[in-house]
């Protein structure tokens, strides 16, 4: 599979790389596993976004993506807020 990251996505996960190894590490179990299966707890989000996917990169950050084609597209990192 190839992977395209967005822009904002790219900016995100090129800041600190302690996240940007995690974030490497779950996209190659996205490779290996499928978009439902592996590490970082993946999920199929819901109602207006169930064509993407999530996976915990930390405790506050989830790595958002989709699967389109031959792609893995990773639109973006959210810091959810607990």
């Amino acid at each position: 599979m190839k992977i395209s990251f967005s822009i904002q996505a790219w900016e995100e996960q090129s800041q600190d790389k302690k996240t940007l190894k995690k974030i490497n590490e779950l996209i190659k179990d996205i490779e290996r596993n499928s978009a439902l299966n592996g590490i970082g707890k993946p999920e199929k989000l819901t109602n207006n976004l169930s064509r993407l996917y999530s996976r915990r990169i930390n405790d506050k950050d989830r790595l958002v993506y989709k699967l389109e084609n031959d792609f893995i597209v990773i639109l973006e990192t959210v810091k959810f807020f607990l």
